[in-house]
């Protein structure tokens, strides 16, 4: 799903139609944006034809903040990550994984956003697996989960009240 998502790029360039693997994209004016698969993007991208829009990826910084939002939240509640957010933050690691092949110094910055990603991840999970074993989810915390996490949430809420009726041998109403 990640790599069909459609993402906008701003155009380098003119160019006419190109075809992409049967794809078919363009024609591009120089400066305008156009949302295309993040596939089409990133081959449009190593092209030179397109560049992405700054604002569509995280970075460390953006990373640290979002760490922080999220570590000063209560246990049982979660902050708004932004939209997409994992698969962004999966484009960007990649990104700095691979820069950090041709210029040793993006390998801190490599190591050091994913270890903020990692434990942003962590702290989410903890708090997911809290809130499907109390099945006490409110409208506004269910809006606050990212798709990914609520199928993670659903997943575990069946999973535990089905090993709570099988370890009593009760119903989910006795609870």
């Amino acid at each position: 799903m990640f790599e069909n998502d459609l993402i906008p790029v701003v155009a380098n360039r003119n160019e006419p139609k190109i075809v992409l693997g049967g794809f078919q994209v363009g024609p591009f004016q120089e400066g305008r944006e156009y949302d295309v698969p993040f596939w089409v993007a990133h081959d449009l991208e190593k092209a030179g034809i397109v560049h992405f829009r700054e604002e569509d990826f995280l970075d460390v910084v953006k990373l640290h903040k979002l760490h922080w939002k999220e570590r000063v939240q209560p246990a049982s509640q979660l902050s708004q990550l932004p939209e997409k957010f994992y698969p962004k933050v999966r484009r960007y690691l990649l990104l700095l994984q691979s820069l950090s092949q041709r210029n040793p110094e993006k390998l801190k910055d490599y190591e050091k956003s994913a270890r903020i990603s990692r434990d942003i991840v962590n702290c989410r999970v903890g708090k997911i697996v809290s809130l499907a074993s109390s099945s006490l989810l409110s409208d506004q915390a269910l809006q606050r989960l990212t798709q990914e996490e609520r199928s993670l949430y659903y997943s575990l809420q069946g999973a535990i009240e089905e090993w709570k009726t099988k370890i009593l041998l009760c119903g989910e109403h006795e609870w």
